[in-house]
């Protein structure tokens, strides 16, 4: 079975650090690109970062570039969201994605972590 598990959310306070992790198993983990979206209350869910499969090239939002890296460790079938300087307005349940196979026929979610900057 496809399984993708965040781990790493908590509290935190504004400038501070946190390190997202997502275990994939059940698929082809070097095959596909990661992706990890964010969901506020309220809010649309929005992508934060992409990583390519073989974590040559990565994206990010505009609002997290320069504070968040995305990376991946396909020998661990993990990929991980490093989170510095975070603000308030970072607070939002995580989701890690997994896209892939013609015309993205394979799209896996994890069940979220929480990310909460509040001092």
């Amino acid at each position: 079975q496809v399984q993708l598990v965040e781990s790493g959310g908590g509290l935190v306070q504004p400038g501070g650090s946190l390190r997202l992790s997502c275990a994939a198993s059940g698929f082809t983990f070097s095959n596909y690109p990661m992706r990890w979206y964010r969901q506020a209350p309220g809010k649309e869910r929005e992508l934060v970062a992409h990583i390519t499969s073989a974590g040559g090239n990565t994206r990010y939002a505009d609002s997290v570039k320069g504070r968040f890296t995305i990376s991946r460790d396909n020998a661990k079938n993990t990929v991980y969201l490093q989170m510095n300087s975070l603000k308030p307005e970072d607070t939002a349940v995580y989701y890690c994605n997994a896209a892939g196979g013609i015309g993205y026929l394979y799209n896996y979610w994890g069940q979220g972590t929480q990310v909460t900057v509040s001092s």
